[in-house]
């Protein structure tokens, strides 16, 4: 006869201790290349003091490296800003072109070092035969995550449950870098427009998902082309269509010259408006602010 034990009864429960971040990157020009090139072995340009998480950084570039072991090298570092500090800060950086995806693990950076960063970030050699190097000027972006915080949560049954191991590497995602070649490539395209004198082809499914004004003009009742099935853009440049196009696509809006930037950017909010994108507008007032 099997004996039972009664009245015993087990409890379950898990709980979590959740680090609260907040997050923001930083882009650095470094303009006029084959001029700033010259500066000694550690001599740097630092960018202008930015905001994340509530703390102040800056960026310190050494276009001849920070010593003389990295003279053949650009460095960059990460600084922590801020003499009012009292407490431990802890962050994660990351140094990138502004055009290159990179996947590899941010490094950690407390506010006991004050700076991290790159003594090799590239060599100079490497840069002047790079495509990053484009009229004499590159971009580098530094993401920075920062910690705000520890809190407790308690976990649900699902999360208790165990997990699987994971083996497999998963690569950030590319549908931007393919949807990208799609409209570089005209592939499949079923829709030309016309703007400030120059044709764009692309994918009315496209533009629809995009764009609800885009979805009646292409498929509903606001139905437009002329007999050659050309969609006609009137007041509006073919750089800005060009450049709308580009972020209905990927996302992101081309890289513009500095002084251009307020000129796009007011173009582009207009255009957002005109076509109901409500993040591009955002991204545009931000640009203006």
């Amino acid at each position: 006869m099997a004996s039972t034990a009664g009245g015993c009864k087990h409890s379950r429960s898990a709980s979590a201790i959740v680090a609260g971040a907040a997050s923001g990157y930083h882009l650095l020009k470094i303009d006029g290349y084959s001029r700033i090139k010259g500066l000694p072995t550690g001599e740097a340009l630092k960018s202008c003091a930015f905001t994340v998480g509530g703390y102040r950084w800056r960026i310190h570039c050494y276009p001849n490296g920070s010593k003389s072991d990295y003279s053949d090298f650009i460095s960059l570092f990460l600084h922590l800003d801020d003499g009012q500090v009292t407490k431990q800060v802890k962050a994660q950086y990351l140094f990138r072109f502004l055009d290159e995806l990179d996947d590899k693990p941010p490094p950690s950076l407390t506010s006991e070092q004050r700076r991290l960063g790159e003594t090799k970030f590239i060599k100079r050699e490497a840069l002047e035969k790079s495509e990053h190097l484009k009229k004499d000027s590159f971009t580098v972006r530094c993401d920075i995550i920062v910690t705000t915080g520890f809190r407790a949560e308690e976990e649900t049954a699902e999360a208790q449950r165990p997990r699987k191991a994971n083996f497999v590497s998963v690569p950030p995602s590319d549908l931007q870098r393919h949807l990208g070649d799609l409209l570089h490539n005209e592939k499949g395209a079923d829709v030309v427009f016309e703007a400030g004198g120059e044709t764009f082809a692309a994918h009315r499914c496209v533009l629809a998902a995009r764009s609800p004004v885009f979805s009646a003009e292409l498929f509903g009742s606001m139905k437009e082309s002329d007999a050659a099935g050309v969609v006609r853009i009137d007041d509006m440049e073919a750089q800005v269509f060009k450049a709308l196009l580009r972020f209905v696509y990927t996302d992101s809006l081309p890289e513009t010259e500095e002084e251009e930037q307020d000129t796009m950017a007011q173009h582009l909010l207009v255009a957002a408006d005109r076509y109901a994108m409500e993040r591009l507008k955002l991204i545009c007032e931000d640009m203006l602010c």
